[in-house]
Protein backbone atom coordinates (compact mmCIF):
# COMPACT_ATOMS: atom_id res chain seq x y z
CA UNK A 1 0.00 0.00 0.00
CA UNK A 2 1.53 3.34 -1.03
CA UNK A 3 1.96 5.74 1.85
CA UNK A 4 0.65 9.33 2.49
CA UNK A 5 2.43 11.92 0.51
CA UNK A 6 3.30 14.78 2.80
CA UNK A 7 2.19 18.00 0.88
CA UNK A 8 5.16 20.28 0.02
CA UNK A 9 3.84 23.11 1.20
CA UNK A 10 5.28 22.25 4.89
CA UNK A 11 8.56 22.90 3.38
CA UNK A 12 10.65 25.34 2.24
CA UNK A 13 12.44 24.75 -1.16
CA UNK A 14 15.12 26.39 -2.72
CA UNK A 15 15.38 26.05 -6.77
CA UNK A 16 18.79 26.83 -8.49
CA UNK A 17 19.12 26.99 -12.13
CA UNK A 18 22.28 26.81 -14.14
CA UNK A 19 21.42 29.58 -15.82
CA UNK A 20 21.51 32.15 -12.92
CA UNK A 21 17.65 32.44 -11.17
CA UNK A 22 16.65 31.12 -8.03
CA UNK A 23 13.78 30.48 -6.76
CA UNK A 24 12.28 30.17 -3.30
CA UNK A 25 8.93 28.66 -1.85
CA UNK A 26 8.02 29.12 1.42
CA UNK A 27 10.50 32.24 2.48
CA UNK A 28 9.85 35.11 4.38
CA UNK A 29 10.93 38.05 2.77
CA UNK A 30 13.66 38.43 5.96
CA UNK A 31 14.79 35.40 5.01
CA UNK A 32 15.13 35.09 1.78
CA UNK A 33 18.77 37.00 1.68
CA UNK A 34 20.97 35.20 4.39
CA UNK A 35 19.66 31.79 1.79
CA UNK A 36 21.05 33.88 -1.32
CA UNK A 37 24.28 34.56 -0.05
CA UNK A 38 24.55 30.41 0.96
CA UNK A 39 23.97 30.24 -3.18
CA UNK A 40 26.10 32.85 -3.99
CA UNK A 41 29.22 31.03 -2.42
CA UNK A 42 28.75 28.82 -5.27
CA UNK A 43 28.73 31.27 -8.31
CA UNK A 44 31.40 32.33 -10.54
CA UNK A 45 30.03 35.41 -12.27
CA UNK A 46 27.41 37.36 -10.44
CA UNK A 47 25.58 40.21 -11.51
CA UNK A 48 25.78 44.04 -10.37
CA UNK A 49 22.01 44.00 -10.72
CA UNK A 50 19.52 41.41 -9.27
CA UNK A 51 15.88 41.23 -9.86
CA UNK A 52 13.03 40.20 -8.44
CA UNK A 53 9.60 38.73 -8.62
CA UNK A 54 6.89 37.23 -6.17
CA UNK A 55 4.14 35.03 -6.51
CA UNK A 56 1.41 33.10 -4.77
CA UNK A 57 0.93 29.62 -5.13
CA UNK A 58 -2.23 28.43 -2.73
CA UNK A 59 -3.25 25.16 -1.70
CA UNK A 60 -6.69 24.14 -1.53
CA UNK A 61 -7.48 20.64 -0.95
CA UNK A 62 -10.92 20.73 -1.11
CA UNK A 63 -10.66 22.68 -4.62
CA UNK A 64 -13.33 20.62 -6.94
CA UNK A 65 -10.55 20.99 -9.98
CA UNK A 66 -7.14 20.25 -10.10
CA UNK A 67 -5.94 24.07 -10.20
CA UNK A 68 -7.53 27.12 -10.48
CA UNK A 69 -6.25 30.77 -11.63
CA UNK A 70 -6.42 34.34 -9.86
CA UNK A 71 -4.77 37.36 -10.08
CA UNK A 72 -1.28 36.90 -9.57
CA UNK A 73 -1.68 33.61 -7.61
CA UNK A 74 -2.25 30.24 -8.64
CA UNK A 75 -4.20 27.75 -6.33
CA UNK A 76 -3.58 24.34 -6.54
CA UNK A 77 -5.34 21.12 -5.04
CA UNK A 78 -1.88 19.72 -3.86
CA UNK A 79 1.15 21.29 -3.86
CA UNK A 80 3.88 18.88 -4.63
CA UNK A 81 7.68 18.61 -5.48
CA UNK A 82 6.60 17.99 -9.03
CA UNK A 83 4.41 21.11 -8.76
CA UNK A 84 8.02 22.86 -7.63
CA UNK A 85 9.51 21.85 -10.46
CA UNK A 86 6.81 22.95 -13.05
CA UNK A 87 6.29 26.47 -11.32
CA UNK A 88 9.95 26.88 -10.69
CA UNK A 89 11.17 26.15 -14.12
CA UNK A 90 8.77 28.81 -15.70
CA UNK A 91 9.34 31.39 -12.76
CA UNK A 92 13.05 30.82 -13.18
CA UNK A 93 12.75 31.40 -17.28
CA UNK A 94 10.83 34.44 -16.80
CA UNK A 95 13.37 36.49 -14.15
CA UNK A 96 16.24 35.63 -16.57
CA UNK A 97 14.60 36.43 -19.98
CA UNK A 98 14.08 39.69 -17.78
CA UNK A 99 17.51 40.23 -17.64
CA UNK A 100 18.67 39.26 -21.45
CA UNK A 101 15.29 41.41 -22.41
CA UNK A 102 17.48 45.11 -20.19
CA UNK A 103 20.34 43.93 -22.04
CA UNK A 104 19.43 43.79 -25.54
CA UNK A 105 17.01 46.89 -24.69
CA UNK A 106 20.58 48.72 -23.68
CA UNK A 107 22.11 47.74 -27.32
CA UNK A 108 18.85 49.18 -29.30
CA UNK A 109 19.32 52.15 -27.55
CA UNK A 110 23.38 52.94 -27.89
CA UNK A 111 22.13 52.29 -31.69
CA UNK A 112 19.51 54.84 -31.32
CA UNK A 113 21.73 57.56 -30.00
CA UNK A 114 24.30 56.32 -32.41
CA UNK A 115 21.55 57.23 -35.16
CA UNK A 116 20.01 60.41 -34.32
CA UNK A 117 23.52 61.55 -33.53
CA UNK A 118 24.02 60.44 -37.51
CA UNK A 119 21.13 62.73 -38.27
CA UNK A 120 22.99 65.38 -36.48
CA UNK A 121 26.69 65.53 -37.59
CA UNK A 122 26.05 63.80 -40.64
CA UNK A 123 28.81 61.12 -39.41
CA UNK A 124 29.60 58.51 -36.35
CA UNK A 125 32.43 57.67 -34.63
CA UNK A 126 31.94 53.60 -33.23
CA UNK A 127 34.39 51.67 -34.27
CA UNK A 128 34.98 48.39 -36.15
CA UNK A 129 35.82 46.55 -33.13
CA UNK A 130 33.09 47.92 -31.05
CA UNK A 131 30.22 46.77 -33.74
CA UNK A 132 31.81 43.59 -34.01
CA UNK A 133 31.45 42.99 -30.31
CA UNK A 134 27.65 44.32 -29.93
CA UNK A 135 27.41 41.38 -32.73
CA UNK A 136 28.70 39.06 -30.21
CA UNK A 137 26.50 40.00 -27.69
CA UNK A 138 23.51 40.20 -29.34
CA UNK A 139 24.69 36.59 -30.66
CA UNK A 140 25.08 35.03 -27.35
CA UNK A 141 22.30 36.83 -25.86
CA UNK A 142 19.68 34.69 -28.36
CA UNK A 143 21.77 31.84 -27.97
CA UNK A 144 21.45 31.82 -24.18
CA UNK A 145 17.49 32.29 -24.19
CA UNK A 146 17.05 29.06 -26.40
CA UNK A 147 19.86 26.67 -25.20
CA UNK A 148 20.64 27.55 -21.54
CA UNK A 149 17.13 28.45 -20.39
CA UNK A 150 15.40 26.09 -22.71
CA UNK A 151 12.68 28.42 -23.28
CA UNK A 152 10.44 26.15 -26.03
CA UNK A 153 11.50 22.75 -23.79
CA UNK A 154 8.63 21.77 -21.60
CA UNK A 155 9.58 20.32 -18.65
CA UNK A 156 10.18 16.46 -18.13
CA UNK A 157 7.09 16.56 -15.61
CA UNK A 158 4.94 18.57 -17.89
CA UNK A 159 5.50 15.98 -20.68
CA UNK A 160 4.96 13.19 -18.59
CA UNK A 161 1.38 14.37 -17.29
CA UNK A 162 -1.32 16.53 -18.29
CA UNK A 163 -1.86 18.09 -14.67
CA UNK A 164 1.60 19.76 -14.79
CA UNK A 165 1.31 20.56 -18.51
CA UNK A 166 -1.61 22.87 -17.21
CA UNK A 167 0.40 24.44 -15.19
CA UNK A 168 2.91 24.65 -17.16
CA UNK A 169 0.83 26.42 -19.90
CA UNK A 170 -1.17 28.87 -17.51
CA UNK A 171 2.32 30.06 -16.25
CA UNK A 172 4.22 30.52 -19.28
CA UNK A 173 0.72 32.15 -20.47
CA UNK A 174 0.52 34.50 -17.06
CA UNK A 175 4.45 35.86 -18.01
CA UNK A 176 3.83 36.20 -21.71
CA UNK A 177 7.01 34.05 -22.12
CA UNK A 178 6.31 33.83 -25.85
CA UNK A 179 5.27 37.08 -26.45
CA UNK A 180 8.23 38.37 -24.64
CA UNK A 181 10.57 36.44 -26.84
CA UNK A 182 9.23 37.70 -29.80
CA UNK A 183 9.84 41.27 -28.79
CA UNK A 184 12.91 40.20 -27.53
CA UNK A 185 13.67 38.91 -31.10
CA UNK A 186 12.79 41.48 -33.17
CA UNK A 187 15.22 43.85 -31.10
CA UNK A 188 18.12 41.56 -31.93
CA UNK A 189 17.02 41.98 -35.40
CA UNK A 190 16.89 45.76 -34.89
CA UNK A 191 20.10 45.52 -33.57
CA UNK A 192 21.42 43.23 -36.26
CA UNK A 193 20.33 45.61 -38.78
CA UNK A 194 22.40 48.57 -37.80
CA UNK A 195 25.46 46.69 -37.35
CA UNK A 196 25.15 45.39 -41.18
CA UNK A 197 24.49 49.15 -41.89
CA UNK A 198 27.16 51.02 -40.11
CA UNK A 199 29.56 47.83 -41.37
CA UNK A 200 29.05 48.96 -44.58
CA UNK A 201 29.43 52.63 -43.99
CA UNK A 202 33.19 51.19 -42.47
CA UNK A 203 33.78 49.52 -45.34
CA UNK A 204 32.70 52.07 -47.71
CA UNK A 205 34.91 54.29 -46.07
CA UNK A 206 37.96 51.98 -46.25
CA UNK A 207 37.06 51.60 -49.83
CA UNK A 208 37.20 55.49 -50.76
CA UNK A 209 40.67 55.91 -48.57
CA UNK A 210 42.26 52.69 -50.58
CA UNK A 211 40.69 54.73 -53.66
CA UNK A 212 42.22 57.95 -52.95
CA UNK A 213 45.44 55.95 -51.68
CA UNK A 214 45.88 54.60 -54.99
CA UNK A 215 45.43 57.57 -57.37
CA UNK A 216 48.02 59.22 -54.26
CA UNK A 217 50.54 56.22 -55.41
CA UNK A 218 49.69 56.54 -59.25
CA UNK A 219 50.28 60.57 -59.24
CA UNK A 220 53.61 59.98 -57.49
CA UNK A 221 54.41 57.28 -59.94
CA UNK A 222 53.64 59.54 -62.65
CA UNK A 223 55.56 62.49 -61.21
CA UNK A 224 58.57 60.74 -60.45
CA UNK A 225 58.62 59.61 -64.09
CA UNK A 226 58.02 63.33 -65.66
CA UNK A 227 60.85 63.61 -63.35
CA UNK A 228 63.43 61.25 -64.61
CA UNK A 229 62.52 62.33 -68.43
CA UNK A 230 63.43 65.42 -68.13
CA UNK A 231 66.23 64.70 -66.19
CA UNK A 232 67.18 62.75 -69.33
CA UNK A 233 67.16 65.46 -71.87
CA UNK A 234 68.80 67.88 -69.55
CA UNK A 235 66.01 70.01 -68.14
CA UNK A 236 66.03 70.65 -64.89
CA UNK A 237 62.33 70.71 -63.66
CA UNK A 238 62.55 72.90 -60.97
CA UNK A 239 64.33 75.96 -62.49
Amino acid sequence: MEGKRESSSNYRHIVVFQYGSVVLFNFADQEEEGYLQIVRKYVSDLLTETRKDDYAIVENPSLDTWMQDGHDYIMLKRFDIDCIRTIGSVLGQSIALDYFVRQVDGMVAEFTDLNRGMEKTGTFTMKRKKLFQLVGKANSNLADVILKLGLFERSDVAWKNAKYAQIWEYLRDEYELTQRFGSLDYKLKFVEHNVRYFLEILQNRKSDFLEWLIIFLISAEILIGVYDILRETGIEPFN
